[in-house]
């Protein structure tokens, strides 16, 4: 059975399944409210642990509100590591991190395999840190679940949005759009900057610029999504690295949403 070896295990977070499992179940210890209800969607940043995995784990301990309830994960982060235009798809079964194997769910993939922009590359998927990173904790929080992990590139927000409408109406299915903030400004300034695209994502703009936030291909097309505009959507928490783990003079922002 083809699998998707994990690529920043060691890196991005702990290779070493007791350890990640010990730091992933600290993150979500923060004492924060519940929600009333399961998110439908979640915006959640991709760096490494240290940096972003406190902000990560305000969304996904929202999952713990029912984790039953959630059997599929659309998954859709920006490429970092290719040059892709389009949507890329992959042709493997599974995808692997030191928790153990998750299993794609084909028939999901080939549904949206015929839409306009998407393609399946492999390659796109081999190296990508964007989606590997959150599947340590989706793993934490859900009893069992599927993936559809979808590396977007060079896109126009309709065709995102169209990949998203083919399978969310499912009440089961539960889309996680993964993207960092602002890239490399001084403190002051990524928080100035990442303080007003958290404003443009709350009122669910659709021009978000790369500068703005990586994942912002991804983002527009969600909020382009049909499925999504009766949603109610709030800002869990937002810093930077150099809150957490980095120095002050050269800062990613970081920000976590929910939408219900």
């Amino acid at each position: 059975m083809s699998t998707r070896q994990a690529a920043v295990a060691g890196t991005f977070y702990d290779a070493d399944a007791g350890r990640l499992q010990q730091h992933i179940k600290q993150l979500l210890s923060a004492d924060t409210a519940l929600p009333e209800s399961l998110p439908r969607v979640l915006i959640v940043p991709h760096a490494g642990y240290i940096y972003s995995g406190s902000t990560a784990a305000h969304a996904y301990r929202c999952l713990m509100l029912d984790p039953d309830q959630i059997t599929r994960v659309l998954l859709l982060g920006p490429a970092h590591r290719v040059y892709l235009k389009g949507m890329a798809i992959p042709s493997v079964e599974r995808f692997a991190t030191p928790l153990g194997e998750v299993l794609l769910d084909r028939e999901a993939l080939e549904r949206i395999a015929n839409l306009s922009a998407v393609q399946v590359s492999d390659e796109a998927h081999r190296e990508e840190h964007s989606l590997e990173v959150q599947l340590p904790f989706l793993q934490s929080v859900l009893t069992e679940f599927t993936l559809v992990p979808v590396v977007v590139g060079a896109v126009a927000a309709a065709q995102v949005a169209a990949v998203i409408d083919a399978l969310a109406e499912d009440p089961h299915t539960l889309v996680v759009i993964s993207s960092d903030l602002s890239h490399f400004l001084s403190y002051r300034d990524a928080q100035q900057i990442d303080a007003a695209t958290c404003e443009h994502i709350l009122q669910k703009s659709t021009t978000l610029s790369g500068e703005e936030a990586c994942g912002a291909r991804a983002i527009n097309g969600l909020m382009a999504s049909a499925r999504v505009r009766s949603l109610e959507i709030s800002l869990l928490h937002a810093c930077n690295s150099g809150d957490t783990a980095g120095t002050p003079n050269r800062v990613v922002g970081y920000a976590a949403f929910a939408l219900h």
